[in-house]
């Protein structure tokens, strides 16, 4: 996950992490906790509430939430 690019668009947004856990329904601790692993422990549902939440296009969504392919 590229959280640069999330949180990028969360200020672009002008979404804090505090406002973007309480959207999502998630304590403000546990969403922090998930930024700093990298966004690895996000589930599928959380990645698509974020995608919603932050009106993310797919390809938006696809270069924040998916690692990139080692060549």
């Amino acid at each position: 996950m590229n959280t640069a690019k999330l949180k990028g668009k969360m200020k672009e947004m002008n979404i804090t992490q505090e406002e973007l856990a309480k959207l999502m329904g998630k304590a403000t601790s546990t969403v922090n906790r998930k930024l700093q692993n990298n966004g690895e422990s996000f589930t599928v549902g959380e990645v698509q509430q974020i995608k919603s939440i932050l009106h993310l296009t797919n390809e938006e969504a696809n270069l924040i939430f998916l690692p990139e392919k080692s060549q």
